[in-house]
């Protein structure tokens, strides 16, 4: 049962216009950026913009304590044209609070970089931290690599590139936390009813190809779900966000493929929950993320 303070901030929220421009989505974004991000957790270091090739950064969140520490590769939300480290700071530090060495991944944007700028950006981050997680005494074979919104979509995205190449490396993903993402653009464009926003971000990502790259596995990583294509995974979702079906979809193609899976549903929260401190469902939801993350890696 909500509070009425939750209500309220609900309301507030259903109220709020969305941008559905480039320039305007990243102003909300960096508007709420200060509320999202208020009452940092202590953790043990935090490194901004380190250089993981020239154009790529991520900033890094070490715990506390001396390690060996499993390590979370965060990718941000934003629709592929927005968000950056430092809107979900304080995401990829609760990660670091709970123990986790967090890499979270400064990737390239559309429209200026549409597809697959953003994407081969993110798989090269998981590399790199399989080559570099030992400079904050991380452990590469304990590696998830997690994401929401966009980020959810890049996630399954990476850790399927990543199956697809056959990689071998240090930081073969463990662990892979979908946190409410698009997986299958086509049904969501089929699906939504006001499409204004969803449709600018998707053509910005996609760039000249649209609209056949959205057919592309590496575009819409539902097509890519096949036996062994994807770590365990935890999806989680409110109630209230229009990719709920995103969710249910994802989990069936998980089941189907005999891909071990968690899901968690949260009654009327909305999309981006977990960034939402005054709602019960962000701190719910966080715990049961991070004991998934302790029961897999």
């Amino acid at each position: 049962m909500l509070t009425e303070q939750e209500r309220s901030f609900l309301d507030a929220m259903a109220k709020a216009p969305i941008p559905t421009d480039v320039k305007g989505l990243r102003a909300a974004m960096d508007t709420f950026a200060p509320m999202m991000n208020s009452n940092l957790p202590e953790i043990g270091a935090f490194h901004e913009a380190v250089e993981l090739r020239p154009g790529l950064t991520a900033d890094v969140s070490v715990p506390k304590g001396n390690g060996p520490h499993p390590i979370v590769v965060y990718l941000h939300g934003g629709g592929w044209i927005g968000g950056s480290p430092k809107t979900h700071r304080k995401l990829g530090m609760q990660f670091a609070e709970a123990g986790y060495l967090t890499i979270n991944v400064d990737y390239r944007l559309a429209p200026e970089h549409p597809f697959p700028a953003g994407l081969d950006d993110c798989v090269h981050a998981v590399k790199w931290t399989g080559e570099n997680a030992k400079r904050w005494n991380g452990d590469a074979s304990r590696l998830a690599v997690g994401g929401d919104s966009a980020g959810g979509n890049l996630t399954a995205a990476t850790v399927t590139s990543l199956a697809a190449e056959k990689y071998a490396g240090p930081a073969k993903p463990k662990a892979a936390l979908l946190i409410y993402g698009v997986f299958d653009f086509p049904a969501v464009i089929k699906r939504e009813k006001d499409t204004a926003a969803f449709d600018g971000m998707v053509r910005a990502y996609a760039g000249a190809g649209y609209p056949a790259i959205l057919e592309d596995p590496r575009v819409s990583p539902l097509r890519a779900v096949k036996p062994g294509a994807l770590p365990p995974s935890f999806i989680i979702c409110g109630a209230a966000d229009t990719l709920l079906p995103e969710t249910h979809s994802m989990a069936e193609a998980l089941k189907r493929a005999d891909i071990r899976h968690e899901v968690a549903i949260f009654d009327e929260m909305p999309h981006g929950f977990l960034q939402m401190d005054v709602l019960s469902g962000c701190k719910q939801g966080l715990g049961k993320m991070f004991d998934f993350l302790r029961r897999t890696i």
